[in-house]
């Protein structure tokens, strides 16, 4: 008889497998807050909000990120389920396929995209370190080199790779590159100038909020698949929250800093060199390194969402998704796929607007599912709410961001609609 994959979505995580602890998980999302495009975004915010507005925007957008981020952690650890399959609970049992799919689509997407953010920086820094015109420079080269690392990680999964890898070493290397980096920021930049520098106003403060929270919010549809392994809801929650706000704050702080004292283009080659000047190099090598880890989580998680939909082990899939997410890289053109993931993206915000709700407040927390249950109509609707009232501020009013209140208006109306007619459905599903 086959044993179960650790892994399995559908199979809520029996107690003596719950291992992670607070610690655990601030080293897993402390090292996913960190990564090169969490720098970039920094750098987005830099011209327009100046250092005191872009750092303001990206401590009250990341504050309010992982406080959802935190909540919705702990929702994995009460039901022991995958994030696509705790979204049972809520949508109902054939509900969750249309969300598990959104999130395949996605996380191959990003998988492919973390890959090519990974090999176009190694071949920019192999270029200043060895010459443009060397071999190691070559973008397949770094494709392949990447998603190798990455999907093997994929594979192994995240109980192996957080207690022998992050937990051990990995947490101090990532430490010191940021601490490196920082040093060398205030050796060498004029920090009361660069604070005195106001933004050209080409980016609205709500917008710049926006952005920021948009990488914790970003997690959302993932994070149960690791909180499931969590041993007490406070411990999550703190682990989690903490970790990626300190990792997440950081990095997009000195993503801004960077770039107005060392790379006023804003290009992010410009970034990376400025960036590669300290410590010859070996703390932004950290760092690269690190992004393999959200192509790892990527990968992982799509294949947890496609054992939702398929009697497969996870393991088996991440490797054919690793696969698939290196091939994208090396072959695909992704320019115009980037707005179809941002277009993707968006209809997670308010989904988990509707989750937290049902599960705090109209479920208080109770895991039970009726098996005939097939779709739940309040919960949809809701959503679906959310999803238009999201495309509706992006395009009509982009100055006062989406995420949020598209989240907040999708959870209000859960909460009414829950209330006023949810009572058979909800009385089903505690049992």
């Amino acid at each position: 008889m086959t044993t179960p994959s650790p892994y399995a979505p559908g199979i809520a995580v029996p107690a003596e497998r719950r291992v992670f602890g607070a610690r655990d998980l601030f080293s897993l999302w402390f090292s996913l807050g960190i990564g090169l495009m969490v720098l970039q975004l920094g750098a987005l915010l830099a011209p327009g909000l100046g250092m005191s507005g872009a750092l303001l925007a990206i401590l009250l957008g990341t504050l309010v990120g992982v406080l959802l981020l935190g909540a919705v952690a702990v929702i994995g650890s009460d039901t022991g389920l995958a994030s696509m399959a705790a979204l049972k609970l809520s949508l109902g049992s054939r509900g969750a396929a249309l969300p598990a799919l959104f999130n395949l689509l996605q996380l191959v997407g990003w998988g492919a995209f973390e890959i090519i953010v990974m090999r176009d920086a190694a071949s920019l820094l192999a270029g200043k370190a060895f010459g443009a015109e060397s071999g190691w420079t070559s973008p397949l080269l770094w494709t392949l080199c990447f998603g190798a690392l990455a999907t093997l990680l994929a594979v192994t999964g995240p109980l192996a790779f957080v207690r022998r890898v992050l937990r051990k070493w990995g947490i101090w290397l990532l430490l010191a590159a940021c601490v490196w980096l920082t040093w060398n920021l205030l050796a060498k930049a004029d920090l009361a100038a660069l604070w005195a520098r106001r933004g050209d106003g080409s980016l609205p403060f709500a917008l710049g909020f926006d952005i920021a929270i948009a990488m914790p919010l970003s997690w959302l549809p993932l994070i149960a698949d690791y909180s499931r392994f969590g041993k007490r809801a406070g411990g999550v929650f703190a682990g989690t929250a903490i970790g990626f706000f300190l990792g997440n704050v950081w990095l997009m702080s000195l993503g801004v800093a960077y770039t107005l004292a060392f790379a006023a283009s804003g290009e992010i080659n410009a970034l990376l060199l400025a960036l590669s000047g300290a410590g010859l190099g070996i703390p932004l090598l950290l760092i690269l390194l690190d992004e393999s880890e959200k192509a790892f989580a990527d990968i992982h998680s799509a294949a947890v969402s496609v054992g939702i939909l398929l009697p497969l082990r996870v393991e088996q899939l991440a490797l054919a998704i690793g696969l698939l997410c290196t091939a994208i890289a090396a072959l695909a053109p992704l320019a115009e796929y980037q707005n179809f993931l941002l277009l993707i993206g968006s209809v997670f915000a308010p989904l988990f607007g509707v989750v937290l709700v049902d599960h705090f407040i109209l479920r208080r927390r109770r895991a039970e599912l009726a098996p005939g249950l097939a779709l739940r109509w309040d919960t949809l609707l809701a959503w679906g709410c959310g999803v238009v009232l999201y495309h509706l501020l992006s395009r009509f009013a982009p100055e006062i961001g989406a995420s949020l209140p598209a989240l907040l208006l999708a959870g209000g109306l859960q909460f009414a609609l829950g209330r006023a007619f949810g009572t058979v459905a909800i009385s089903r599903v505690a049992g």
